[in-house]
């Protein structure tokens, strides 16, 4: 049986890493004032820029339900199954619009992935990892809802003024973090993104600080992959971030961009590391 693994583009891969794991996508849209622009083709940089002239940030679009039913039709012209592994529920609608439309065909399986960005793109990887391992469709669903629990999908922002705008964050603890120059960590814990320890300082200093916090506190990784994620970062810091997962033990440590998506809600100097945190499995 040919399985396809599906997501959107909120997973965060580069066209490269999503080719090497033969892993498909269907875009959200982003609107930026009168202009409507696909995920995936627009870059950080752009987005900033826009949200610099206009003091407004893009709105983001989930997947809808004609184009998810395009998209898995297309799919299953190749595939005998379809698994698509979705944005969080508590995030976005693009789980329920998929799912919707999965009730209307057969063999297509969506799974809510409670995470985001390259948090979700862990998931798809070990998917189709068991796909070419031969295994059959019901033990896959059920590996990766296992495993969902345990992805450790995190970030360390420089400042809230996105998230501010984008009403994920108050305007009390909006003035205070200016105020009192707090630079935060943001967790996905069940599949909602809330706010964690926080760092003050230069951004270098506490990037190296939330790394080593992450790794004390989910101390049990699958050393097999993590995701070095981030919207905008100095070199000096990744290459800082690179030495500590090499020295931790990771055996492949992929670098990748935020996508439009995530980096609309985020914001500049956004930096997460994210790997599946149950190592003894």
């Amino acid at each position: 049986m040919k399985i396809a693994i599906s997501t959107e583009t909120t997973v965060d891969l580069t066209k490269e890493l999503l080719a090497e794991h033969e892993i498909h996508t269907v875009p959200f849209t982003i609107v930026m004032g009168d202009n409507e622009v696909v995920d995936g083709q627009i870059s950080p940089e752009e987005i900033f820029a826009f949200v610099k002239k206009e003091n407004i940030l893009p709105k983001t679009s989930a997947v809808n339900e004609y184009q998810f039913e395009a998209h898995f039709k297309k799919l299953l012209e190749k595939y005998d199954y379809i698994i698509h592994i979705s944005l969080s529920s508590e995030l976005s609608a693009a789980y329920g619009n998929a799912t919707n439309v999965a009730k209307k065909l057969n063999n297509v399986t969506v799974i809510d992935s409670r995470s985001l960005s390259t948090g979700i793109a862990l998931l798809c990887l070990h998917a189709q990892r068991l796909v070419s391992a031969g295994e059959r469709v019901s033990n896959i669903i059920n590996s990766l809802y296992e495993r969902i629990p345990f992805v450790q999908a995190s970030f360390a922002l420089e400042k809230v003024d996105y998230l501010f705008k984008g009403g994920r964050c108050s305007r009390l603890a909006f003035i205070g973090a200016n105020l009192l120059g707090i630079k935060p960590q943001i967790i996905v814990k069940e599949g909602k993104m809330i706010p964690g320890r926080k760092y003050r300082g230069k951004m270098m200093r506490v990037v190296k600080q939330y790394v080593e916090d992450t790794l004390q506190y989910y101390n049990n990784p699958d050393l097999d992959q993590v995701f070095l994620t981030y919207t905008t970062a100095e070199e000096e810091v990744l290459e800082m971030v690179k030495d500590i997962l090499k020295e931790r033990g990771f055996k492949r440590i992929d670098m990748t961009r935020a996508g439009g998506t995530i980096s609309s809600h985020c914001g500049e100097n956004c930096l997460g590391i994210l790997y599946i945190n149950d190592g003894d499995k």
